[in-house]
Formats: structure tokens, sequence, C-alpha cells
């Protein structure tokens, strides 16, 4: 099972990467909150409809761990969408990655371990996003910005589903979670995006690409693939996302790639290794690292 995880991180990876240029084509026709809260419901709705003989029995704390996550989504892609305004597919890949060394920090402040393998295959991707996508220095405008808050709210939802995902239906938490999201979007989005509605048809393939594959699909094989890997481990393999996401960029919008950016994903590619090497290696098995009660 672990294999299959990672195999199933990794695909995830690829979906969300491929996902950040359609959503720097919306960003130019649509509000971040009416992008987010179509294609999140349609996700939701779709699932809803394809497993409606799904049976909806949670106690109490589960439907309020659906919606922490569904709230952490919703600050998460928000931020997101709205930082692809002002800045690259391929440099909002990179500072969404940051994720990889943000999650190492929140379990560590949850007083869990954190193996050396982990910190340094972090350091790794940390390093190779940063040369696959700005070779030169860094500047925060304000779309970076908005991409690293994001960042720090995709580390907090990967650590909370890693935490309840063995406590929930996978399915029923993927579908509420998306719907909480994409409720909270469009809600604000029919306030804050009002000028912007016009926009909708022309993303409508944005909307669709990102609602079935990077939703539907993407997020709802995390939720699975989180239930035999730890949280550590997961952020780094689905930090992968940054090479997709430039080179996705590269085919679709042009965003061109250097040698040393190319370098830059191979050292990704190193700490996905170095991570999978200590887990084969490890001597604790996956489900008794990655069991916790509940928050």
């Amino acid at each position: 099972m672990r294999l299959k995880a990672d195999l199933l991180l990794f695909l995830t990876s690829l979906i969300w990467g491929s996902a950040f240029s359609a959503q720097r084509v919306a960003a130019q026709f649509v509000g971040p909150f009416l992008f987010n809260g179509a294609r999140f419901l349609l996700a939701g709705l779709a699932l809803l409809l394809i497993f409606r003989r799904l049976p909806w029995k949670a106690e109490r704390r589960q439907w309020l761990w659906m919606a922490a996550a569904g709230v952490f989504l919703f600050l998460a892609s928000t931020l997101q969408q709205a930082g692809l305004h002002w800045t690259t597919a391929a440099n909002a890949g990179f500072i969404t990655t940051l994720y990889v060394v943000i999650v190492p920090l929140v379990l560590l402040a949850l007083g869990e371990k954190v193996t050396w393998q982990v910190w340094l295959g972090a350091a790794l991707a940390t390093g190779g996003a940063k040369l696959l996508s700005s070779p030169g220095t860094l500047h925060l405008a304000p779309g970076d910005g908005l991409e690293l808050l994001g960042a720090v709210m995709w580390a907090f939802h990967i650590v909370l589903i890693s935490r309840i995902v063995h406590h929930v239906d996978a399915m029923q938490f993927a579908i509420g979670q998306y719907l909480v999201c994409g409720a909270l979007n469009l809600g604000v989005g029919l306030i804050a995006d009002q000028q912007t509605i016009g926009g909708l048809f022309p993303a409508w393939w944005a909307i669709a690409y990102t609602g079935f594959f990077s939703v539907a699909l993407g997020y709802t094989i995390q939720v699975i693939a989180q239930r035999f890997a730890p949280p550590g481990d997961a952020a780094l393999i689905m930090g992968t996302e940054a090479i997709f996401a430039a080179l996705f960029g590269y085919l679709t919008l042009g965003e061109g790639l250097t040698a040393i950016q190319i370098f830059g994903g191979g050292l990704i590619l190193a700490a996905v290794v170095l991570v999978q090497w200590q887990r084969q290696n490890a001597a604790v098995p996956v489900s008794e690292k990655t069991t916790k009660p509940g928050l």
C-alpha cells in the first residue's frame, strides 16, 4: 500500500501542477471567490451524484472536521487563485510548494517526531523549487505574498487530513469539504466578485477542468492516499507539483524553462527519492505513524 499511496500522491501532484495554467488563465476573467465557488461546488455536486447511495452517517465531531477542512480549503484556494492574477504559474507553483517546509514545522509544534530525512528532503525540495521557478532574486510582489499565505493554509489542510482521515469515510469527507469550500466562496463571491460574473462564461473550460480533475479527482485521491502516508512525506511528494506547474506553464503559456530551472526540478525528484528510501527502511509501520486520536 505504501507504493500505491506514493503513486496516487504523485498523480495528484501532476493534476494540481497542470491546473495552475488553467487557473492563471481564469484569473484574468473572473474573481477568485466566484471561480473557486464554481469549481468546488461543481466537484462536490458531481461526486454527490455519482455516490448518491452513500450513507451519510457521521458523528457531530466528524461534521465539524469536514467544516474545518472546508474552511482551510477555502482560505488556501482563494489566496492561491488571487495570487495567480499577479504572478506566473511557475512562481505560484514554487511558493505553494513551501508547504513542504511548513508541514514539518506544524508537526513539530504538535509534538510529533520528524525524521532528518524529511527535513533534508524538505530543504532539497525548497531549494529545487526556488531554482525551478525563480533563479534570480525572489521579490515578494502582491501575488507572491498571497501565494505564501496560501502555502501556510495548505500546510494546515494537509496536517488536518492526516489526523482525521482514519476516523471518517474518505469519500463522504471529501464531498463535505468541497461543498463547504464552494458555498463559502460563492457566498463571498456574489458580493466581492460581482463585477466579474460575466467572466464565468469565457472561463468555463478552466472551471470544468479544475472542478473535475483538480478538485473532484485530485483532492479525493489526496484524502484516500493520506491514509497510508505520513503527513511530512505526503507534503514532500505532493510538492512535485511545482515541476508540473512550470512544465505546463511552459507548454501552454510560453513561460520558458532554463537549464538551472531543470536542475531545480531534479533536486525535487531527489528529495522524493530520499523520503521514499527513508520510508522503506523505517522500522515503524506506516499505520502506526499516521493513526492519531481525533482532534
